[in-house]
């Protein structure tokens, strides 16, 4: 999986909070992009944790695929 997938799983999972979950669909979809969600002081911290957590590849890939199967929007 490519690191915005796998950031949109992870900030999905991060918050129980709607609107968060919303911008992670967003970031999943191309609608909003890291560079946009770092200006937003309230998810910065949480993005840059999330990033961290990435980097250390503390992400199960298996409940990543089936998070972007399951939200990915696709136009045909």
């Amino acid at each position: 999986m490519d690191r915005i997938s796998c950031l949109a799983y992870l900030l999905y999972n991060s918050s129980e909070n709607q609107d968060i979950r919303e911008t992670a669909i967003q970031l999943l979809n191309g609608d909003v992009s890291i560079r946009d969600l770092k200006k937003n002081t309230a998810i910065k911290a949480t993005l840059v944790t999330l990033e961290s957590l990435l980097k250390k590849r503390r992400v199960n890939m298996n409940q990543v695929r089936q998070f972007v199967e399951k939200y990915m929007f696709v136009e045909v």
